[in-house]
Protein backbone atom coordinates (compact mmCIF):
# COMPACT_ATOMS: atom_id res chain seq x y z
CA UNK A 1 0.00 0.00 0.00
CA UNK A 2 1.60 3.37 -0.84
CA UNK A 3 1.55 5.96 2.02
CA UNK A 4 -0.33 9.10 1.79
CA UNK A 5 -0.09 11.79 4.53
CA UNK A 6 -3.24 12.07 6.58
CA UNK A 7 -5.69 15.04 4.84
CA UNK A 8 -7.78 17.77 7.38
CA UNK A 9 -11.74 17.11 6.68
CA UNK A 10 -12.17 20.19 7.81
CA UNK A 11 -10.51 23.66 7.71
CA UNK A 12 -7.88 24.15 9.50
CA UNK A 13 -8.31 20.49 11.40
CA UNK A 14 -4.78 20.60 12.55
CA UNK A 15 -4.97 23.49 14.10
CA UNK A 16 -7.72 22.96 16.81
CA UNK A 17 -6.84 25.99 18.62
CA UNK A 18 -7.64 28.41 16.34
CA UNK A 19 -10.01 31.21 17.83
CA UNK A 20 -10.79 32.29 14.38
CA UNK A 21 -13.38 31.03 11.45
CA UNK A 22 -11.78 30.52 8.38
CA UNK A 23 -12.96 32.09 4.55
CA UNK A 24 -14.22 28.40 3.78
CA UNK A 25 -16.02 28.38 7.46
CA UNK A 26 -18.11 32.16 7.08
CA UNK A 27 -19.24 30.78 3.22
CA UNK A 28 -20.42 27.45 4.49
CA UNK A 29 -22.35 29.19 7.13
CA UNK A 30 -23.78 32.00 5.11
CA UNK A 31 -24.70 29.47 2.32
CA UNK A 32 -26.33 26.91 4.58
CA UNK A 33 -28.00 29.22 6.33
CA UNK A 34 -29.76 31.01 3.17
CA UNK A 35 -30.47 27.94 2.23
CA UNK A 36 -32.11 26.75 5.69
CA UNK A 37 -33.98 29.95 5.75
CA UNK A 38 -35.79 29.51 2.86
CA UNK A 39 -37.39 26.71 4.53
CA UNK A 40 -38.32 28.69 7.37
CA UNK A 41 -39.95 31.65 4.95
CA UNK A 42 -42.26 29.00 3.66
CA UNK A 43 -43.49 28.36 7.20
CA UNK A 44 -43.49 31.62 8.75
CA UNK A 45 -43.92 34.31 5.18
CA UNK A 46 -47.34 33.26 4.29
CA UNK A 47 -48.38 32.68 8.54
CA UNK A 48 -49.88 36.61 8.90
CA UNK A 49 -51.97 36.47 5.89
CA UNK A 50 -52.65 32.14 4.87
CA UNK A 51 -55.82 32.52 6.63
CA UNK A 52 -57.39 35.18 5.11
CA UNK A 53 -55.99 34.10 2.14
CA UNK A 54 -57.46 30.34 2.31
CA UNK A 55 -61.04 31.21 3.83
CA UNK A 56 -61.75 32.36 0.33
CA UNK A 57 -61.31 29.45 -1.10
CA UNK A 58 -64.17 26.96 -2.60
CA UNK A 59 -64.21 25.06 0.79
CA UNK A 60 -62.40 27.43 3.03
CA UNK A 61 -65.38 28.28 4.77
CA UNK A 62 -64.33 25.20 7.06
CA UNK A 63 -62.08 26.94 9.68
CA UNK A 64 -60.72 23.19 10.82
CA UNK A 65 -60.03 22.85 6.90
CA UNK A 66 -58.36 26.28 7.11
CA UNK A 67 -56.05 25.22 10.12
CA UNK A 68 -55.34 21.81 8.55
CA UNK A 69 -53.66 23.13 4.82
CA UNK A 70 -51.72 25.64 7.22
CA UNK A 71 -50.71 22.65 9.49
CA UNK A 72 -49.75 20.44 7.02
CA UNK A 73 -46.24 21.82 5.85
CA UNK A 74 -45.14 21.19 9.60
CA UNK A 75 -47.31 17.69 10.26
CA UNK A 76 -45.23 16.18 6.91
CA UNK A 77 -41.70 17.53 8.18
CA UNK A 78 -42.36 15.61 11.23
CA UNK A 79 -42.69 13.03 9.58
CA UNK A 80 -39.34 13.46 6.89
CA UNK A 81 -37.31 14.30 8.90
CA UNK A 82 -35.72 11.06 10.05
CA UNK A 83 -35.82 9.68 6.56
CA UNK A 84 -34.46 12.51 5.45
CA UNK A 85 -31.21 12.22 7.97
CA UNK A 86 -31.05 8.36 6.77
CA UNK A 87 -30.59 8.73 3.38
CA UNK A 88 -28.22 11.95 3.79
CA UNK A 89 -26.12 9.54 6.10
CA UNK A 90 -26.42 6.82 3.19
CA UNK A 91 -26.70 8.79 0.23
CA UNK A 92 -24.87 11.82 0.59
CA UNK A 93 -26.08 15.58 2.18
CA UNK A 94 -26.23 17.30 -1.15
CA UNK A 95 -28.28 15.14 -3.49
CA UNK A 96 -30.83 14.68 -0.23
CA UNK A 97 -30.69 18.33 0.11
CA UNK A 98 -31.53 19.01 -3.80
CA UNK A 99 -34.27 16.74 -3.79
CA UNK A 100 -36.22 18.71 -0.84
CA UNK A 101 -35.33 21.69 -2.22
CA UNK A 102 -37.55 20.43 -5.41
CA UNK A 103 -40.12 18.88 -3.47
CA UNK A 104 -40.34 22.27 -2.00
CA UNK A 105 -40.28 24.46 -4.62
CA UNK A 106 -42.87 21.88 -6.34
CA UNK A 107 -45.14 22.32 -3.76
CA UNK A 108 -44.92 25.88 -3.60
CA UNK A 109 -45.96 26.15 -7.27
CA UNK A 110 -48.55 23.88 -6.45
CA UNK A 111 -50.23 26.11 -3.75
CA UNK A 112 -49.85 29.19 -5.78
CA UNK A 113 -52.18 27.13 -8.79
CA UNK A 114 -54.70 25.50 -6.06
CA UNK A 115 -57.94 26.13 -7.04
CA UNK A 116 -59.79 24.26 -3.51
CA UNK A 117 -59.09 24.30 -0.25
CA UNK A 118 -58.46 20.64 -0.33
CA UNK A 119 -55.93 20.98 -3.13
CA UNK A 120 -54.07 23.52 -1.20
CA UNK A 121 -53.68 20.92 2.14
CA UNK A 122 -52.11 18.75 -0.47
CA UNK A 123 -49.71 21.38 -1.71
CA UNK A 124 -49.05 22.78 2.15
CA UNK A 125 -47.91 18.83 2.59
CA UNK A 126 -45.86 18.46 -0.80
CA UNK A 127 -43.96 21.82 0.46
CA UNK A 128 -43.52 19.80 3.69
CA UNK A 129 -41.92 16.98 2.23
CA UNK A 130 -38.87 19.03 1.35
CA UNK A 131 -37.57 18.26 5.03
CA UNK A 132 -33.93 19.29 4.47
CA UNK A 133 -33.39 20.83 8.44
CA UNK A 134 -31.41 17.59 9.48
CA UNK A 135 -29.19 17.05 5.78
CA UNK A 136 -28.40 21.10 6.08
CA UNK A 137 -27.32 20.74 9.52
CA UNK A 138 -25.05 17.54 9.57
CA UNK A 139 -23.22 19.48 5.76
CA UNK A 140 -22.75 22.17 7.88
CA UNK A 141 -21.10 19.55 10.70
CA UNK A 142 -19.01 17.78 7.91
CA UNK A 143 -17.04 21.54 7.10
CA UNK A 144 -16.56 22.84 9.78
CA UNK A 145 -14.17 22.48 12.76
CA UNK A 146 -15.90 21.39 16.60
CA UNK A 147 -14.66 25.02 18.29
CA UNK A 148 -16.99 27.09 15.53
CA UNK A 149 -19.79 24.38 15.21
CA UNK A 150 -21.60 26.14 17.44
CA UNK A 151 -21.55 29.45 15.62
CA UNK A 152 -22.49 27.42 12.60
CA UNK A 153 -25.64 26.72 13.77
CA UNK A 154 -26.05 29.81 15.59
CA UNK A 155 -26.02 31.67 11.69
CA UNK A 156 -27.94 28.65 10.52
CA UNK A 157 -30.51 28.57 13.67
CA UNK A 158 -30.70 32.48 13.33
CA UNK A 159 -32.86 32.52 10.18
CA UNK A 160 -35.50 31.31 12.46
CA UNK A 161 -36.07 34.28 14.49
CA UNK A 162 -35.15 36.62 11.24
CA UNK A 163 -37.93 34.97 9.36
CA UNK A 164 -40.58 35.18 11.86
CA UNK A 165 -39.65 38.34 12.57
CA UNK A 166 -39.21 39.47 8.73
CA UNK A 167 -42.62 37.82 8.16
CA UNK A 168 -44.62 39.87 10.62
CA UNK A 169 -43.55 43.25 8.27
CA UNK A 170 -42.92 41.98 4.81
CA UNK A 171 -46.40 39.64 4.53
CA UNK A 172 -48.96 41.91 4.60
CA UNK A 173 -47.17 44.12 2.06
CA UNK A 174 -46.35 41.35 -0.51
CA UNK A 175 -50.06 40.18 -0.10
CA UNK A 176 -51.12 43.37 -1.02
CA UNK A 177 -48.69 43.87 -3.93
CA UNK A 178 -48.59 40.36 -5.52
CA UNK A 179 -51.39 38.35 -3.68
CA UNK A 180 -50.58 35.23 -1.71
CA UNK A 181 -50.16 32.95 -5.19
CA UNK A 182 -47.43 35.56 -6.26
CA UNK A 183 -46.07 34.83 -2.93
CA UNK A 184 -46.06 31.02 -3.09
CA UNK A 185 -44.34 31.36 -6.68
CA UNK A 186 -41.85 33.66 -5.38
CA UNK A 187 -41.03 31.23 -2.19
CA UNK A 188 -40.69 28.72 -5.27
CA UNK A 189 -37.77 30.77 -7.42
CA UNK A 190 -35.93 31.21 -4.26
CA UNK A 191 -36.19 27.55 -3.68
CA UNK A 192 -35.01 27.00 -7.51
CA UNK A 193 -32.10 29.42 -6.94
CA UNK A 194 -30.60 28.04 -3.59
CA UNK A 195 -30.08 24.49 -5.71
CA UNK A 196 -26.72 26.37 -8.02
CA UNK A 197 -25.41 27.98 -4.44
CA UNK A 198 -25.46 24.87 -2.71
CA UNK A 199 -23.89 22.95 -5.88
CA UNK A 200 -21.41 25.65 -6.84
CA UNK A 201 -20.50 27.56 -3.27
CA UNK A 202 -20.44 25.45 -0.82
CA UNK A 203 -17.94 22.47 -1.14
CA UNK A 204 -17.75 18.35 -0.70
CA UNK A 205 -16.84 17.68 2.80
CA UNK A 206 -13.24 15.65 2.83
CA UNK A 207 -15.16 12.59 4.31
CA UNK A 208 -18.27 12.73 3.03
CA UNK A 209 -19.86 9.75 4.84
CA UNK A 210 -21.65 7.76 2.05
CA UNK A 211 -22.41 4.73 3.87
CA UNK A 212 -22.96 1.50 2.65
CA UNK A 213 -23.22 -0.43 6.05
CA UNK A 214 -26.29 0.34 8.14
CA UNK A 215 -26.79 3.20 9.80
CA UNK A 216 -26.91 2.23 13.82
CA UNK A 217 -30.62 3.88 14.20
CA UNK A 218 -31.38 1.82 17.25
CA UNK A 219 -28.04 2.72 18.72
CA UNK A 220 -28.63 6.64 18.39
CA UNK A 221 -32.51 6.02 19.72
CA UNK A 222 -30.83 4.78 22.99
CA UNK A 223 -28.18 7.09 23.38
CA UNK A 224 -28.98 8.65 26.73
CA UNK A 225 -26.44 12.05 26.33
CA UNK A 226 -28.95 12.21 22.32
CA UNK A 227 -32.18 11.56 23.99
CA UNK A 228 -31.22 14.95 26.81
CA UNK A 229 -30.58 16.98 23.92
CA UNK A 230 -33.94 15.39 22.13
CA UNK A 231 -36.06 16.55 25.38
CA UNK A 232 -34.57 19.69 25.00
CA UNK A 233 -35.25 20.71 21.65
CA UNK A 234 -38.42 19.17 21.92
CA UNK A 235 -39.26 21.34 25.27
CA UNK A 236 -37.89 24.70 23.68
CA UNK A 237 -40.34 24.11 20.83
CA UNK A 238 -43.55 23.66 23.44
CA UNK A 239 -42.63 26.54 25.12
CA UNK A 240 -42.18 29.36 22.25
CA UNK A 241 -45.22 27.41 20.48
CA UNK A 242 -47.41 27.73 23.76
CA UNK A 243 -46.05 30.75 24.66
CA UNK A 244 -47.34 32.64 21.36
CA UNK A 245 -51.17 31.52 21.53
CA UNK A 246 -50.77 33.64 24.78
CA UNK A 247 -48.50 36.95 24.43
CA UNK A 248 -50.11 38.49 21.00
CA UNK A 249 -53.83 38.59 22.56
CA UNK A 250 -51.43 40.15 26.01
CA UNK A 251 -50.50 42.32 23.46
CA UNK A 252 -54.04 43.84 22.13
CA UNK A 253 -56.26 43.15 25.43
CA UNK A 254 -53.85 44.56 28.11
CA UNK A 255 -51.84 46.88 26.33
CA UNK A 256 -54.02 48.18 23.02
CA UNK A 257 -51.58 47.28 20.59
CA UNK A 258 -53.30 46.42 16.71
CA UNK A 259 -52.41 43.42 15.80
CA UNK A 260 -50.88 45.30 12.85
CA UNK A 261 -48.36 46.63 15.05
CA UNK A 262 -46.77 43.95 16.97
CA UNK A 263 -43.95 44.07 14.78
CA UNK A 264 -43.03 47.28 17.10
CA UNK A 265 -42.07 44.97 19.81
CA UNK A 266 -41.05 41.76 17.76
CA UNK A 267 -38.93 43.14 15.30
CA UNK A 268 -36.01 45.12 17.84
CA UNK A 269 -36.46 42.65 20.23
CA UNK A 270 -35.40 39.66 18.14
CA UNK A 271 -32.99 41.95 16.92
CA UNK A 272 -31.16 42.93 20.31
CA UNK A 273 -31.53 39.14 21.02
CA UNK A 274 -28.97 38.63 18.84
CA UNK A 275 -26.83 41.25 20.29
CA UNK A 276 -26.92 39.30 23.56
CA UNK A 277 -26.70 35.64 22.14
CA UNK A 278 -24.08 35.90 19.79
CA UNK A 279 -21.22 37.42 22.19
CA UNK A 280 -22.54 34.67 24.83
CA UNK A 281 -22.17 32.20 22.06
CA UNK A 282 -18.41 33.05 20.91
CA UNK A 283 -17.67 33.23 24.47
CA UNK A 284 -18.66 29.62 25.94
CA UNK A 285 -17.49 28.21 22.67
CA UNK A 286 -13.52 30.17 23.28
CA UNK A 287 -13.55 29.53 26.93
CA UNK A 288 -15.26 25.69 27.06
CA UNK A 289 -17.59 26.74 29.02
CA UNK A 290 -20.68 25.12 26.60
CA UNK A 291 -22.59 23.60 29.65
CA UNK A 292 -22.24 26.41 32.05
CA UNK A 293 -23.83 29.17 29.00
CA UNK A 294 -26.03 25.76 27.87
CA UNK A 295 -27.71 25.67 31.66
CA UNK A 296 -27.62 29.65 32.36
CA UNK A 297 -30.13 29.93 29.21
CA UNK A 298 -32.62 27.59 30.49
CA UNK A 299 -32.12 29.53 34.04
CA UNK A 300 -33.13 33.16 31.27
CA UNK A 301 -35.81 30.64 29.39
CA UNK A 302 -37.28 30.14 33.21
CA UNK A 303 -36.88 33.96 34.22
CA UNK A 304 -38.90 34.78 30.79
CA UNK A 305 -41.75 32.93 31.43
CA UNK A 306 -42.10 33.45 35.15
CA UNK A 307 -41.73 37.36 34.37
CA UNK A 308 -44.04 37.23 31.61
CA UNK A 309 -46.77 35.25 34.09
CA UNK A 310 -46.46 37.40 36.93
CA UNK A 311 -45.84 40.74 35.10
CA UNK A 312 -48.33 41.02 31.94
CA UNK A 313 -49.22 44.26 32.84
CA UNK A 314 -46.33 46.54 32.65
CA UNK A 315 -45.54 46.44 28.14
CA UNK A 316 -41.62 47.05 29.65
CA UNK A 317 -41.64 43.98 31.53
CA UNK A 318 -43.16 41.71 28.35
CA UNK A 319 -40.34 43.50 26.21
CA UNK A 320 -37.85 42.76 28.53
CA UNK A 321 -38.93 39.05 28.91
CA UNK A 322 -39.37 38.70 25.48
CA UNK A 323 -35.90 39.96 24.90
CA UNK A 324 -34.71 37.19 27.46
CA UNK A 325 -36.73 34.84 25.94
CA UNK A 326 -35.20 35.25 22.28
CA UNK A 327 -31.57 35.28 23.48
CA UNK A 328 -31.90 32.48 25.27
CA UNK A 329 -33.70 30.60 22.05
CA UNK A 330 -31.20 31.62 19.96
CA UNK A 331 -28.24 30.28 22.37
CA UNK A 332 -30.06 26.95 22.53
CA UNK A 333 -31.12 26.79 18.91
CA UNK A 334 -27.74 26.95 17.95
CA UNK A 335 -26.15 24.90 20.78
CA UNK A 336 -28.27 21.93 20.95
CA UNK A 337 -27.75 20.41 17.06
CA UNK A 338 -23.98 21.56 17.58
CA UNK A 339 -24.11 19.32 20.78
CA UNK A 340 -25.66 16.74 18.79
CA UNK A 341 -23.47 16.35 15.92
CA UNK A 342 -20.91 16.32 18.52
CA UNK A 343 -22.16 13.25 20.56
CA UNK A 344 -23.14 11.23 17.35
CA UNK A 345 -21.32 8.94 15.90
CA UNK A 346 -20.20 10.18 12.42
CA UNK A 347 -22.03 7.75 10.00
CA UNK A 348 -24.78 8.54 11.72
CA UNK A 349 -25.02 12.03 12.00
CA UNK A 350 -27.43 12.61 9.63
CA UNK A 351 -29.60 9.65 11.50
CA UNK A 352 -28.89 11.79 14.97
CA UNK A 353 -30.17 15.60 13.37
CA UNK A 354 -33.26 13.45 11.61
CA UNK A 355 -34.60 12.00 15.19
CA UNK A 356 -33.54 15.49 16.41
CA UNK A 357 -35.53 17.68 13.87
CA UNK A 358 -38.25 15.28 14.49
CA UNK A 359 -38.44 16.01 18.28
CA UNK A 360 -38.49 19.70 17.36
CA UNK A 361 -41.34 19.46 15.23
CA UNK A 362 -43.61 17.30 17.22
CA UNK A 363 -42.32 20.07 20.52
CA UNK A 364 -44.39 22.29 17.77
CA UNK A 365 -47.28 20.29 17.51
CA UNK A 366 -47.41 19.51 21.39
CA UNK A 367 -46.97 23.35 22.15
CA UNK A 368 -50.32 24.02 20.17
CA UNK A 369 -52.49 21.04 21.10
CA UNK A 370 -51.49 21.48 25.11
CA UNK A 371 -51.45 24.90 25.21
CA UNK A 372 -54.62 25.11 23.05
CA UNK A 373 -56.44 22.70 25.61
CA UNK A 374 -55.14 24.69 29.02
CA UNK A 375 -56.69 27.85 27.40
CA UNK A 376 -60.12 26.56 26.45
CA UNK A 377 -60.69 24.28 30.28
CA UNK A 378 -58.09 25.93 32.41
CA UNK A 379 -57.66 29.45 31.12
CA UNK A 380 -54.48 31.60 29.34
CA UNK A 381 -52.37 32.18 33.07
CA UNK A 382 -52.55 28.64 33.37
CA UNK A 383 -49.94 27.91 30.07
CA UNK A 384 -47.44 29.84 31.94
CA UNK A 385 -47.75 27.35 34.81
CA UNK A 386 -47.17 24.83 32.22
CA UNK A 387 -43.91 26.57 30.75
CA UNK A 388 -42.53 27.22 33.53
CA UNK A 389 -42.55 23.36 35.04
CA UNK A 390 -42.00 22.44 31.63
CA UNK A 391 -38.41 24.63 31.37
CA UNK A 392 -37.93 23.77 35.43
CA UNK A 393 -37.80 20.22 34.32
CA UNK A 394 -35.91 20.33 31.38
CA UNK A 395 -33.07 21.97 34.09
CA UNK A 396 -32.71 19.54 36.27
CA UNK A 397 -32.23 16.97 33.53
CA UNK A 398 -29.43 19.41 31.92
CA UNK A 399 -27.51 19.06 34.95
CA UNK A 400 -27.01 15.64 34.03
CA UNK A 401 -25.69 16.71 30.32
CA UNK A 402 -22.16 15.59 30.05
CA UNK A 403 -20.73 17.92 27.48
CA UNK A 404 -18.25 15.42 25.05
CA UNK A 405 -14.52 16.85 24.90
CA UNK A 406 -14.09 18.45 21.52
CA UNK A 407 -12.84 16.84 19.06
CA UNK A 408 -11.06 17.07 15.63
CA UNK A 409 -12.37 15.55 12.36
CA UNK A 410 -9.52 13.70 10.40
CA UNK A 411 -9.56 11.60 7.19
CA UNK A 412 -6.90 9.34 6.39
CA UNK A 413 -5.91 8.11 2.90
CA UNK A 414 -5.21 4.08 3.32
CA UNK A 415 -4.98 2.98 -0.23
CA UNK A 416 -7.05 0.39 -2.26
CA UNK A 417 -5.22 -2.53 -1.13
CA UNK A 418 -5.18 -1.90 2.80
CA UNK A 419 -6.74 -4.48 5.35
CA UNK A 420 -10.05 -2.39 6.03
CA UNK A 421 -10.66 -4.47 9.20
CA UNK A 422 -7.41 -4.30 10.30
CA UNK A 423 -6.61 -0.64 10.12
CA UNK A 424 -9.69 -0.24 12.21
CA UNK A 425 -8.68 -2.00 14.59
CA UNK A 426 -5.42 -0.36 15.08
CA UNK A 427 -6.07 3.16 14.53
CA UNK A 428 -8.99 2.83 16.90
CA UNK A 429 -6.52 1.72 19.59
CA UNK A 430 -4.54 4.92 18.88
CA UNK A 431 -4.55 7.50 21.94
CA UNK A 432 -7.27 10.37 21.51
CA UNK A 433 -9.36 8.23 18.92
CA UNK A 434 -12.71 8.28 19.69
CA UNK A 435 -14.69 6.95 16.45
CA UNK A 436 -13.17 5.04 13.12
CA UNK A 437 -15.60 5.22 10.55
CA UNK A 438 -14.05 3.41 6.93
CA UNK A 439 -15.12 3.93 3.36
CA UNK A 440 -14.36 1.00 2.29
CA UNK A 441 -14.74 1.46 -1.97
CA UNK A 442 -12.43 4.56 -1.38
CA UNK A 443 -9.88 3.06 1.07
CA UNK A 444 -10.54 6.09 3.12
CA UNK A 445 -11.00 6.75 7.29
CA UNK A 446 -12.48 9.21 8.71
CA UNK A 447 -11.22 9.65 12.91
CA UNK A 448 -12.67 11.81 15.84
CA UNK A 449 -9.64 12.66 17.46
CA UNK A 450 -9.06 13.91 20.46
CA UNK A 451 -6.28 16.70 19.83
CA UNK A 452 -5.14 16.76 22.95
CA UNK A 453 -4.16 13.05 23.48
CA UNK A 454 -3.62 13.06 19.67
CA UNK A 455 0.63 11.87 18.49
CA UNK A 456 0.47 12.29 14.72
CA UNK A 457 3.95 10.61 14.62
CA UNK A 458 1.99 7.31 15.36
CA UNK A 459 0.01 7.71 12.78
CA UNK A 460 2.12 7.57 10.29
CA UNK A 461 3.97 4.93 12.23
CA UNK A 462 0.63 2.31 11.76
CA UNK A 463 -0.11 3.74 8.05
CA UNK A 464 4.29 2.95 7.50
CA UNK A 465 3.89 -0.40 8.91
CA UNK A 466 1.12 -1.91 7.10
CA UNK A 467 2.76 -0.97 3.72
Amino acid sequence: MSRTSPMSATPAADTPESDRMSALEWRVGGSLAAIFGLRMLGLFLVLPVFSVFASGLPGGDNFQLVSLAFGAFMLVQAFLYLPFGLASDRFGRKPVIVFGLLLFAAGSVMAAWAPTIYWMIAARAVQGMGAVSAAVTALASDLTREQHRTKIMAMIGSTIGLAFSLSLVVSPLLYAWIGMRGMFLAIALLALLAIPLLLRVVPDPAHAPVQRERVPLLGVLKDTQLLRLNFGIFALHVLQTAMFLVVPHQLIERHGLALGQHWHVYLPVVLGSFVVAIPAIMQSERKGRTKQMFIASIGMLLVSQAGLWLGMESLLNVVVMLLLFFAAFNILEASLPALVSRIAPTRAKGTALGIFNTTQALGVAAGSAFGGWIAVHLGPDWINVMTVTLVFAWGLIALSMKVPARLTVKTVALGPDANIELMRERIASLPGVREVAMERERGIATLKINPERWDESRLQRLIGGEA
